[in-house]
Formats: C-alpha cells, sequence, structure tokens
C-alpha cells in the first residue's frame, strides 16, 4: 500500500477550487469585455487569432501538472518490507551461573570473570548463529532472548553479576528449563545450551531434566569452573571469608561429578576448565559438527519512492503547457516575447521541486551514512547521522527507527524505546509499526520493564500475528512476570515472619484474625464431652505410635546462600 513521507504537504491540493475559480473568473471576464466592445465586426477581427481550445488545454496541462507536483512534494512510497537477511546458524543458549559461589578465587582473577571471559571469545566466534542468555543462581532469569546481535549478548553478559539474581544457590534445573523454553518448540534441531558452572547444585531434578531435554533435540555441553579441592568465598561487602550458620567458613568445590553427568545426558560434553582457547576450540568443534539451519534476519526498513517519476512528469506537461499558446498561429518575435514572459514562474517552480528533491536527497544520504556506520558497529556516528535526517525532516520514521537501534545498541535504553514510540505514532505503515512495537519490547525486556514489555509484544502481534519471535518472547516474558509475583509473595511472607520474630507481641496477620469464629457457648453436655476427650486421647497415643516406628521428623535444611 503506498503512503506519503511527507503527508502534510497534501494541503498544497487546497489551491486547486481556487485555480479553477481563477480560470472562471478569467473566462467570465473576457466574455465581459467583448461584450463591452459592442461591434461584432471590430471583435471579430481582434480575436481572430485567439485559441479558446487551446486556452482550455493550458489550464488543464497547468492543473495536472500542479496536482501532480503536490503529491511529488508529498513524496509518495511502497514500502518493500524489512530486508531480508538469509543466514545459517544454530541456537544457542548461554546457562550461566552467578551464584556468590562463583566469586571464589581458585580461578583468577575468579570464577565468575573467567566463566565470561571464555563465553565472550566464543561469541566473538559464533559466526551467523543466535545467542541468548539465562542467568541463574537461587532463580534463573532470561537476560536476553535468542537473537544475532552478539555485540548485545557480549554486553549483557559482561553485566552478568551475583546481583541480578536477589536469590542465592544454584538450580541448574531451573536454568535448563528456561533454556529449553527460549528455544522454537517445533524445530527438533539446530539448538544447544551451554552450561558453565561450578556444579554446586542443591536441585535434583536438574540431570532428568538434562534427559529429557535431550531427548527433543537440544545437546547440552557443560563447562567446570572451579577446583575440586575447593576455595573459600570472600563476601564482597566486608572482604572477608563467607562463613555458614554455625560460623564455619564456606569453602565451595567443583562438583565434577553432576557437571558430566548433565553432560551425558544431554548428548554433549563437559570440559573442566584449563585454557580459555582450550574451552572455545572444543566448543566450536561441537556447535560446528552440528546440522545448521537457514535463518532470516528482518534489518532496516526498504521502501520504493515514485518522486523521480512524478517529477519527470510534472516537467514533461510544463515544457509542453510552455510551447502551447493561445493564439492559432505566432509570429517568430511573439514568441521569444511569450517565452521572456513565461519563464520567471516555470523557473520558479522548478526550483521549488529541485530543492525539495535535494533536502530529500540530503536526509536519505545521512541516513545511507548511518546505516554503515551501523554496521561497522559504530553506533555514536550512526546515531549522529540519524538526528541529523531528523533535523531535516522531524517525522521521517525511517530515521527514527533507526535512531532507536542505535540508541539501543549504545546502552540508551529509556531514549531508545522513546525513539520507537515516535516511530509507532507518525508511521502509517503497519509493517513498520509492527517492528517498532516487537524492538521496543526487545529493549523493555532487557531493562527488566515486564508489564511494558508484555503489552508491546502484544501490539506487535496485533499488527503480525505470524511473528514467531515476538510470540516466543511474549511467552517468556509472561513466564518471567508470575515467576516475580511468586518470589514476591514468598519474600512478603518471609518478612512478616522475620518480623514476627523480632516482636513476639505482634499479632498475626489480619486474615487469620477475621477468620478465628468467635467462641460460642457450648451446648454439649457433660458426657458428650467425656466421650469426645477420650475419644482424641486414643487418636493422639495411636499417632504417637506412628512417629516413634517411624523416627523423629529430620529437622529443616538450611537455605543456601552462596
Amino acid at each position: 500500500m503506498i503512503q506519503f513521507q511527507h503527508i502534510e504537504y497534501l494541503i498544497g491540493l487546497l489551491a486547486l477550487p481556487i485555480i479553477i475559480g481563477l480560470y472562471i473568473f478569467v473566462i467570465r471576464w473576457k466574455k465581459k469585455t467583448i461584450s463591452k466592445i459592442g461591434d461584432p465586426t471590430l471583435v471579430t477581427q481582434l480575436i481572430q487569432e485567439y485559441s479558446s481550445q487551446k486556452f482550455r488545454l493550458k489550464f488543464v496541462l497547468f492543473s495536472v501538472a500542479f496536482t501532480i507536483g503536490v503529491i511529488a512534494l508529498a513524496n509518495p512510497r511502497l514500502p518493500i518490507g524489512n530486508t531480508k537477511v538469509n543466514r545459517s546458524g544454530i541456537d544457542i543458549m548461554i546457562a550461566l551461573d552467578v551464584s556468590k559461589s562463583m566469586l571464589a578465587q581458585d580461578i583468577k582473577p575468579d570464577r565468575l570473570e573467567r566463566a565470561k571471559q571464555v563465553l565472550s571469545k566464543l561469541i566473538d566466534q559464533l559466526g551467523d548463529d543466535r545467542i541468548g542468555i539465562v542467568v541463574f543462581a537461587g532463580r534463573a532469569y532470561l537476560q536476553m532472548p535468542l537473537t544475532t546481535d552478539h555485540a548485545a549478548a557480549k554486553m549483557y553478559l559482561s553485566s552478568a553479576t551475583p546481583e541480578v539474581v536477589p536469590t542465592q544457590g544454584t538450580v541448574i534445573g531451573d536454568a535448563l528449563k528456561m533454556c529449553y523454553n527460549s528455544f522454537n518448540a517445533k524445530e527438533k534441531k539446530f539448538k544447544s545450551i551451554i552450561l558453565v558452572s561450578d556444579g554446586e547444585d542443591h536441585d535434583e531434578k536438574a540431570i532428568a531434566l538434562a534427559k529429557a531435554i535431550a531427548s527433543e533435540g537440544v545437546m547440552i555441553h557443560t563447562i567446570g569452573i572451579g577446583s575440586p579441592e575447593g576455595s573459600i568465598i570472600l563476601d564482597t561487602e566486608t572482604n572477608s571469608p563467607k562463613k555458614d550458620v554455625a560460623g564455619n567458613p564456606v569453602v565451595t568445590k567443583l562438583n565434577e561429578a553432576e557437571l558430566k553427568s548433565i553432560a551425558l545426558n544431554g548428548k554433549g560434553v563437559y570440559q573442566l576448565y584449563s585454557s580459555t582457547d582450550g574451552i572455545v576450540s572444543e566448543l566450536l568443534s561441537q556447535l560446528n559438527a552440528m546440522e545448521q539451519k537457514p535463518i532470516t534476519e528482518k534489518s532496516m526498513m526498504n521502501y520504493q519512492y515514485f518522486f523521480h517519476f512524478l517529477l519527470a512528469i510534472v516537467f514533461l506537461l510544463l515544457v509542453v503547457d510552455f510551447f502551447i499558446t493561445e493564439v492559432k498561429s505566432v509570429p517568430k518575435f511573439k514568441l521569444l516575447h511569450l517565452l521572456q514572459k513565461t519563464r520567471a514562474p516555470f523557473l520558479l517552480f522548478i526550483i521549488l521541486l529541485i530543492s525539495f528533491k535535494a533536502t530529500a536527497q540530503n536526509a536519505e544520504g545521512l541516513i545511507k551514512k548511518g546505516n554503515e556506520a551501523y554496521n561497522q558497529k559504530q553506533y555514536d556516528l550512526a546515531q549522529e547521522n540519524y538526528k541529523k535526517a531528523l533535523n531535516k525532516n522531524p517525522i521521517n520514521t525511517k530515521a527514527q527507527y533507526n535512531l532507536g537501534n542505535a540508541l539501543y545498541r549504545n546502552k540508551k535504553s529509556d531514549d531508545a524505546v522513546n525513539a520507537y514510540d515516535i516511530t509507532i505514532q507518525n508511521s502509517k505503515l503497519p509493517a513498520e509499526k509492527q517492528g517498532a512495537f516487537y524492538n521496543k519490547g526487545v529493549v523493555l525486556q532487557h531493562s527488566k520493564k515486564l508489564p511494558e514489555c508484555i503489552a508491546a509484544y502484544k501490539d506487535a502481534l496485533r499488527l503480525n500475528p505470524a511473528d514467531e519471535d515476538a510470540r516466543i518472547n511474549l511467552q517468556q516474558a509472561l513466564q518471567q512476570q508470575q515467576q516475580d509475583q511468586k518470589e514476591n509473595k514468598q519474600q512478603d511472607k518471609k518478612n512478616q515472619k522475620e518480623d514476627q520474630k523480632k516482636d513476639p507481641k505482634q499479632p498475626k496477620e489480619n486474615k487469620e484474625q477475621n477468620d478465628t469464629p468467635q467462641k460460642q457457648p457450648s451446648k454439649m453436655t457433660q458426657k458428650e464431652a467425656e466421650e469426645k476427650l477420650k475419644a482424641l486421647s486414643e487418636q493422639e497415643k495411636k499417632l504417637q505410635d506412628k512417629l516413634k516406628k517411624v523416627g523423629a521428623a529430620s529437622p529443616e535444611k538450611p537455605e543456601k546462600d552462596w
């Protein structure tokens, strides 16, 4: 569907009724002038060279040229969608352990920093593969959905610290499950998970889950970071060894057995960290051996412009109009006089069109320069060129859309969201709006603004229900929102219990008080009460005998916070 880049210029079409009115006025004025002369013979002699048909033709040609010129100023264009870039690769989800045990320094500078170095070098050599990141400790969080933007992957990898996961511990099973949910469920191959951890897992379901995931065509590779001898954990706040509830220094050891078992059941390989290059080389050989799938990636929005054709038509009509006169035959000296008389307005109109074209070309040239800088990962330069293009045309949705992408790469998430919002507001093309909604959702998801992110993905799917990436990202965002709400409720209950421990006199929750029934006067006879008491005593005795047979209940296992 054709759209207008500068739709506000179409207001110039309102001048058409004025032009038609002037034409009618001139015709009537000529008739009145002829009637005032009075002598028909004299009038016939005076206007014998005048051609009313040619005058009418000149008016039609000028009116059509004016209409097409206004439309040309509005710059009609046909969107041809996003640029399709065909690639081939696999989908790789990275599960990175960010628990506090990864701060142990048995591998210098510490386990987590060394893991980041391995993954960063791996990302640099992955080519066209799509990458996603899940960080986990006591909970698993989707840090970045699958994308071919490796620069963004490295950016989010560098920001992974124990602080990004509020609940400490190590739940490898949850991390594997979230990685699996990030893949396209319709595919049974082209997928791999790389798990990087010290293996201090308190989750017994991890191995069974790895086996189930492998049966769905996902290969799981594991990397062990740490030493079997173990090391103490330095508390980042006090810079002293971390201690358990009994006051003993915590020693964290690499659990190779579990990581090997996960890799074995996941049909992948386990590697103990020894050198960065060795780990990366082995992983690349394993990943390159997998069958690769064709990947179609959407790039910048493109258009087919019709300005040149319309300008050519206007020029042709004006040239024809230029050489048509209102007289039946024109002597040479009159023709020269006519050329001089009509040259000024003709040149003025041509200059107007050329100047607008120069401005349009200048803006498009700036966008092209911005795209070249963007592709070379020079995001500051790209951002500067897009802003210059917007200074020339503030409602250029192409420049605004690309500016949002550049701002996102420069870690200016709020500004990027604002740029996408402006694109959505000014764009009349559903495909362009859909792309802006999707990109907005990705930025908000990375910023942990889940309600706004979910709304953006829903808007994108309304415009294009077939967008599989938007659907998958929406599901992940909804799952993350549910998990966060559950954790918040658990944290609230935990805080209430701690408050009650600090102040034993504090009443219980209002709900319990409201639900407590009021004491009613007993209607039971003394005999009935004695029989009831006896039955309860016998029931209690049976329960005590049963407990003695089973054994005393074990105390609750203390929560791991490293």
